[in-house]
């Protein structure tokens, strides 16, 4: 640990730098603020104590430099001068302590030494969190669930290689990710990466995309153009949803992938293309077969590696790390600094089904960032149709049970009565106890949910 002692009475810098060297400590001195400046250029210090009152001018100023030009740098004011709107003016210019004259220096060792615990206690876990973040992360695809450590895995195992590979899973999980993955962990990643969805295009516009055409081929063909094959000669195509490709287009891409050669739109000439087939779907290409809309051998050309993405809702536990992932990005694109979820927050987007998976998360919480105005992602700036989804799913009717009423009856309104309490201590506990919130989620008025949270004895305090 580096400490700089600034101070215009020598007595005092030897004091206190004899005294924090025999703590273990590495210690610098300067005697005026501008002396400290040039040592703070040379050296990267952990603390820098300080005078208020400088021959050239006062340590406030000395302190809003540090604070600027050395955010990781601590300041600790020590002065003569002491006064509270003194103290309250180098707090408010970044310093963590003030502490007057004369010194007590078993005191300041005592200050010190915890400011610089809590300092290597706080790098600690950023060096952590980085660590963890990194172990979990690989091309921003983000997990730390079994499912997804396979995936890595097979990222791992499969990018060295030239073989082709298909990646299946639903809307929004990130196939395109673990396509730039492949290809940006392979020997082909200083090579161009291109995509194309095949569904987005019509069938003689998704030929010349794919192939290139040359002048007069067809109408509005001015000039030769090259293909995505040529574009993507040495690196990695990734034919999206190819699933959507016609018949008539699988043939081509079939002998493409068998004789490694293309032929533009309209011309006569042959290239030879040396490029990665990656392809991707979200729909069963097996169904697609037995339809009658696939071709079976060009499933087998593109079926050499298959990478399944598991839906978010098979995976819950990357939850977390995706949300702090996507804070992290809409902190930066907003200038915000949000800090994380609060718990209730995050037990709903745990609970929530994911249709749109990953995709879908990531606008919830680029939403979530833009509307909130605390350090924290509440419940109030979840989209409320994600709320009230987890609320109506909260709550599967209970299985009737099987009985004969006897002579001696049953209590039907206390069991209705155990119902109630649960469905509205669950709405509570999703509205983060807001009565009004509750209501609405329970689609009854604010008198009656008071009414029955009386009546039921439920435990709540309102926030209306």
């Amino acid at each position: 640990m580096k400490i700089l002692v600034v101070d215009d009475e020598e007595n005092i810098r030897t004091i206190i730098k004899r005294s924090f060297q025999k703590e273990g400590y590495t210690v610098f001195t300067a005697s005026s603020g501008n002396e400290a400046l040039q040592e703070l250029t040379k050296n990267s210090f952990d603390l820098v104590i300080t005078d208020l009152k400088m021959p050239d001018g006062d340590g406030i100023n000395l302190i809003k430099q540090i604070h600027s030009l050395y955010p990781d740098t601590m300041v600790m004011v020590i002065t003569a001068y002491a006064s509270t709107e003194s103290a309250v003016e180098a707090m408010k210019a970044g310093a963590i302590d003030y502490i007057v004259k004369p010194i007590n220096i078993e005191e300041l060792r005592i200050i010190v030494r915890n400011a610089l615990e809590k300092k290597t206690l706080q790098e600690e876990n950023l060096r952590l969190k980085r660590e963890l973040y990194e172990k979990y992360s690989f091309h921003n695809i983000i997990g730390k669930s079994k499912k997804m450590k396979e995936i890595f895995t097979l990222i791992e195992k499969v990018s060295p290689t030239n073989s082709t590979v298909l990646i299946t899973g639903e809307s929004g999980t990130g196939k395109e990710l673990v396509a730039k993955a492949i290809h940006y962990s392979s020997l082909r990643k200083d090579q161009p990466f291109v995509s194309i969805n095949c569904g987005a295009l019509p069938e003689n516009l998704l030929e010349s995309e794919l192939f290139g055409h040359v002048k007069g081929s067809f109408t509005g063909a001015y000039t030769d153009k090259k293909g995505l094959f040529e574009i993507a000669h040495k690196g990695t195509i990734l034919l999206d949803e190819i699933s959507e490709m016609s018949l008539w287009m699988q043939v081509k891409l079939l002998r493409v992938l068998q004789e490694k050669k293309i032929r533009r739109v309209g011309g006569t000439e042959e290239k030879e293309v040396d490029v990665r087939i990656i392809a991707s779907t979200n729909v069963d290409l097996n169904e697609r077969i037995r339809e009658g809309k696939f071709r079976e051998d060009l499933f087998y050309r593109l079926n050499v590696i298959r990478i399944n993405i598991p839906p978010l809702r098979e995976r819950k536990e990357d939850i977390p790390l995706l949300i702090e992932h996507f804070i992290k990005i809409y902190n930066q694109r907003t200038g915000k600094n949000i800090r994380g979820i609060k718990e209730d927050a995050l037990k709903i987007l745990q609970s929530y089904h994911w249709p749109g998976n990953v995709r879908e998360l990531e606008n919830c919480i680029e939403r979530a960032v833009v509307f909130e105005t605390s350090d924290f992602i509440t419940t109030d700036s979840i989209d409320e149709n994600i709320k009230l989804a987890v609320l109506s799913n909260s709550f599967p009717l209970p299985p009737i049970p099987s009985f004969t009423i006897g002579e001696e009856g049953i209590d039907f309104e206390g069991y209705i009565d155990l119902v109630r309490k649960k469905i509205i201590e669950e709405a509570l506990a999703i509205t983060n106890n807001e009565f009004l919130k509750a209501s609405k989620l329970l689609k009854m008025s604010y008198r009656s949910l008071r009414y029955y949270i009386k009546k039921l004895g439920i435990k709540g305090k309102t926030k209306n």
